[in-house]
């Protein structure tokens, strides 16, 4: 007789639940953060959370279903902003050119006669100081 209590198959079934489980236990937070983050009334968030806590599997599917497009929406428009944001710090931590130009902007507008020469050399010598 062979030590192994355990056979593979087992081992196999095993982790695919425990995976399942886990799956499950984020699709849960998921649909929680969903109705909390949704623009629906306060009583409409505190029953859809009832039922999902009372009724899991059956509260989360009629969510799923009722509200899965607009939970697709929302987090597109949140991957977005934050998108948009990261793009912003990248391009002010980037910077837009520098002191260089800005020295060219100073220059085109004294060229336009926007500013004088004594402007103009003020807001160079800022420039250059720092």
């Amino acid at each position: 007789m062979l030590a192994y209590d355990f056979p593979i198959l087992g081992l196999f079934w095993t982790m695919l639940i425990f995976f399942i489980w886990v799956a499950w236990i984020v699709l849960v937070i998921r649909v929680f953060v969903d109705i909390f983050r949704s623009d629906i009334g306060g009583l409409s968030k505190a029953l859809w959370s009832l039922f999902v806590i009372f009724l899991p599997f059956l509260g989360v599917l009629i969510y799923l279903i009722a509200h899965g497009d607009s939970m697709v929406q929302r987090n597109i428009d949140d991957a977005q902003r934050s998108d948009a944001a990261f793009q912003a710090y990248v391009r002010d931590a980037a910077g837009a050119g520098g002191v260089a130009s800005e020295l060219s902007k100073l220059s085109e507008l004294r060229s336009n006669g926007t500013l004088t020469d004594a402007e103009f050399e003020a807001q160079k010598a800022k420039l250059l100081a720092g």
